[in-house]
């Protein structure tokens, strides 16, 4: 394996790459039959256009602020009524999203190879401490780094460069992994050694950018850290 695909240390995006976001169907559906999936995928999509305009336009709100935001247009675009108390309801859900079924298996893998292991994601910490902790992921997971801190998000390279300067290792030193295409290309351009997560099989990107490698699950992570 050539040094540029050898990293000593991974960070993981959260949303869709260690937690499903569409998870959250199923509390959609209770509260508006029949109509989780169609709330979840808007709600989703409108939550990172959200993220991109307030980055692009130097207007930043936390993420959380923004998943709000998004949850209350999602609902209205779609005549759904959301009383405050299933916006309650469904915020809490992002605290408790479901962990992708071999995710904990491979965090255990890493902890074991003596890799160190990290976040890096939009959210703000107070999305991303309960639901790291409620995951049981919290003891594998270290730094948990938010774009918080510089008030940007993904793909703005300020978010990309706190990876750098916390691990205090070059970009191309550490593997970035997400599930989602965009991020994965954001992190390629920055610098980082990259894995995309395709869950989905979807196409890349057409923007001339190929990850470092494609996955389709991230247990394809230990592949880069042998034993």
């Amino acid at each position: 394996m050539s040094a540029v695909s050898s990293p000593r240390a991974v960070l993981f995006d959260v949303y869709g790459t260690l937690f499903d976001v569409y998870s959250v169907s199923r509390r959609l559906d209770e509260l508006f039959a029949g109509q989780g999936e169609r709330v979840a995928a808007l709600w989703r999509d409108k939550q990172i256009e959200y993220t991109r305009l307030c980055s692009m336009s130097h207007r930043y709100r936390p993420f959380s602020e923004l998943t709000r935001a998004a949850l209350r247009y999602s609902c209205a675009r779609l005549g759904l009524t959301l009383t405050a108390a299933s916006e309650r309801l469904l915020m809490d859900e992002y605290l408790h999203l479901a962990p992708f079924a071999e995710n904990a298996g491979v965090l255990r893998a890493l902890h074991e190879r003596g890799v160190r292991a990290g976040v890096l994601s939009n959210g703000d910490p107070a999305l991303l401490q309960p639901l790291i902790a409620h995951a049981g992921f919290d003891a594998w997971l270290d730094p948990v780094l938010s774009a918080h801190a510089v008030q940007r998000f993904k793909t703005d390279d300020a978010v990309y460069a706190l990876g750098p300067r916390t691990l205090q290792l070059p970009a191309r030193e550490i593997l970035f992994v997400s599930s989602n295409g965009w991020d994965a290309i954001g992190a390629t351009w920055y610098g980082y050694t990259t894995l995309w997560i395709n869950r989905a099989g979807a196409p890349l990107d057409a923007l001339d950018t190929q990850p470092t490698r494609i996955g389709s699950s991230l247990a394809d992570v230990l592949d880069f850290f042998p034993t």
